[in-house]
């Protein structure tokens, strides 16, 4: 699926419409993704904010596009503004990671997906935790403007546990 068609659901929604034409300055800041391939637990949500009023709201997309205002983002945390012409397919980003993960020799299987898209110093990344067979999980650093794994770093669920005993 390609994020494309997400970001014109929500343009095309009247909840959408409503909310932009009541907050003028709100821009996109990011967006959350998670894909279940094990089951049917998928979740899309694009955000944004509203610097007059210094609020974040996230839109979830669904059948539908449902207005959730972000209750505590960080008041320190100033977004930054996300072009809205992000054109990537989720499908090309799963194979990045198996190719990644290819390389590294890494067998095991995809379960699911989160993917959070972010800004920082005006380069957007996607940020993921890829939770994988046998109870390891993948941490990932996607640069979207050159479609590049950035950081890749495999964890072992007992790897975790290790380091809150200590």
């Amino acid at each position: 699926m390609n994020f494309q068609f997400y970001f014109e659901k929500l343009v095309g929604s009247k909840d959408f419409k409503k909310f932009i034409s009541e907050n003028k300055d709100a821009f996109f800041c990011s967006a959350f993704f998670a894909v279940d391939k094990k089951g049917k637990d998928n979740k899309q949500n694009i955000d944004y904010y509203v610097p007059s009023i210094n609020k974040m709201f996230s839109f979830k997309i669904n059948d539908g596009v449902e207005l959730i205002p972000v209750e505590d983002y960080g008041e320190v945390f100033k977004p930054e503004k996300i072009p809205d012409n992000l054109d990537f397919d989720f499908n090309h980003i799963e194979k990045l990671i198996e190719g990644e993960m290819f390389e590294k020799k890494i067998k095991n299987k995809i379960e699911k997906l989160l993917l959070s898209i972010q800004a920082k110093e005006k380069k957007v990344y996607i940020l993921g935790t890829i939770f994988i067979s046998g109870l390891s999980l993948i941490k990932i650093k996607i640069d979207l403007d050159e479609k590049k794994i950035v950081d890749f770093e495999k964890m072992s669920f007992f790897d975790m546990i290790k380091v809150v005993k200590k």
